[in-house]
């Protein structure tokens, strides 16, 4: 399946074509020289255990190009206008494949670099293997950006605080957290939230398979090109 942000409002219509070119933005990758990059639209790739993906999905975007060294070390530069609705969601994707009652662990550590400018949010997205259920986790944000639906509670959970909204966009349910101070490096404790949303709030079954962990830039705008860097990510489950 194509690795696209289906839920958004802004889904409708996808971006247009775009003057991509095999060596935009490519400059502002770190000097050591990337094992992958591309500024191809639906651009993927497999490192370490990792699928990277380009994915500009949202209408009206511009140029972007994605960059790793591995699977655990990548970096976005991308130039989308300053306008409204995501554009794309550059992200690495680790495949759990596991229910959430069978579930031993789920953790994440993160280390990235983000701009003062543009709007965008960095963020977890976790699919459940038949995209019925989609759990945002927002560890920082800037700009003109917010989560699809409705306040629902603030929680302490897997070692962050977080606000939480619940929603639709029509073809499934979210369930946004987000972090109520930015941070750019830190530890996430995944199966907690997981076990929360399932026993506690009773939104989705526990014996939901829970399949793709994204992490990633979720960028609205970002002018005159802006880089997004992961210092390091590592999803590890079982």
């Amino acid at each position: 399946m194509v690795n696209s942000k289906i839920r958004r409002i802004t889904m409708a219509v996808l971006a247009p074509t775009m003057a991509l070119g095999a060596t935009v933005g490519l400059a502002s990758a770190p000097a050591s020289a990337a094992v992958w990059n591309s500024c191809d639209q639906w651009a993927s790739t497999k490192l370490d255990g990792y699928t990277l993906y380009n994915n500009i999905w949202g209408s009206g975007a511009g140029a972007q190009c994605v960059w790793a060294n591995s699977g655990t070390g990548w970096g976005v530069w991308a130039d989308h206008p300053n306008s409204g609705g995501i554009k794309s969601y550059a992200n690495s994707t680790k495949t759990i494949n596991k229910t959430i009652d069978s579930l031993g662990w789920l953790t994440s550590d993160y280390n990235v670099s983000v701009p003062s400018s543009g709007a965008y949010n960095t963020s977890y997205d976790i699919w459940d293997n038949d995209h019925d259920y989609e759990i945002m986790l927002w560890v920082n944000y800037n700009g003109a950006v917010g989560p699809i639906g409705s306040f629902q509670e603030n929680v302490n959970l897997g070692g962050h605080n977080w606000n939480v909204y619940k929603g639709t966009n029509g073809s499934n349910e979210v369930f946004s957290f987000l972090r109520t101070s930015d941070s750019s490096s830190g530890t996430v404790d995944i199966k907690p939230v997981l076990q929360w949303i399932a026993y506690n709030k009773r939104w989705m079954p526990s014996n939901e398979i829970i399949g793709d962990v994204q992490f990633g830039y979720e960028i609205t705008s970002s002018a005159g090109g802006l880089n997004f860097n992961t210092n390091n990510l590592t999803v590890n489950g079982g």
